[in-house]
């Protein structure tokens, strides 16, 4: 696949490869320019070969890949930062919000599991509100609820949202944050609310995959507790 535009944003469907032998479907993201690749969260540990047959289908190269950014510290999202940095070297700059750094440095441990991540430098802290130059533009939205640091990522141009886990979705349908794996409900339903805001015509959910149409309105039933 060959891409024309000069930027652009879209979903990378990634087949993860459990420990179990099972697989899990996730949507990561991607977003490009004239100097720049940038993958949105990395899967569980031991997913390069993954990462790197879905760069090679969306048209793109691992050696291509010049950013990360993490929206949050889960290790269904982190897991294969350190092996993607080891690959390229250290050519490869990693972005995420300013709280969940101590969590990627493995300076604390990761909320949901007690222990520590393999530790990576993250070299731009991220903050709520922060405009972006990728993909033609983007925009940091902090949704704290899932974790405190969870954060979300709007396109505008496209008005493509990037929800991380802050959204799920299933047959094409949006649906709340998933409630036995978020640390606050209420707040994580306060954060959908300030997702609605945006106008949206296209949701990348990385549990669930791609939701279009009514989008904003069903935004706003779930932040209303809407099932």
């Amino acid at each position: 696949m060959e891409h024309s535009k000069e930027s652009g944003i879209l979903p990378l469907p990634l087949n993860l490869k459990l420990q179990n032998g099972n697989q899990m479907a996730v949507h990561a993201a991607l977003l490009w320019g004239t100097d720049h690749l940038v993958l949105v969260d990395t899967g569980v540990p031991g997913q390069l070969d993954v990462i790197r047959e879905g760069l090679e289908q969306a048209g793109f190269s691992l050696d291509q890949l010049t950013h990360v950014i993490i929206t949050h510290q889960d290790r269904d999202h982190i897991g294969s930062l350190p092996e993607l940095i080891r690959a390229k070297e250290g050519k490869l700059e990693v972005l995420a919000h300013e709280e969940g750094i101590p969590y990627l440095a493995g300076e604390i441990p990761l909320i949901k599991y007690g222990i520590k991540a393999e530790p990576v430098k993250v070299d731009r802290a991220l903050h709520n509100g922060e405009k972006l130059p990728f993909g033609g533009g983007l925009t940091v939205v902090h949704t704290p609820g899932h974790t405190p640091e969870h954060i979300s990522l709007y396109h505008p141009s496209s008005k493509t949202l990037i929800s991380g886990d802050a959204l799920t979705s299933s047959d094409g349908t949006l649906q709340p944050p998933e409630a036995k794996y978020t640390q606050d409900y209420p707040r994580a339903l306060q954060s959908v609310a300030k997702l609605a805001a945006l106008d949206v015509e296209t949701v990348i959910t990385y549990h669930g995959g791609v939701c279009t149409g009514a989008v904003q309105e069903r935004m706003k039933e779930i932040a209303a507790g809407v099932k």
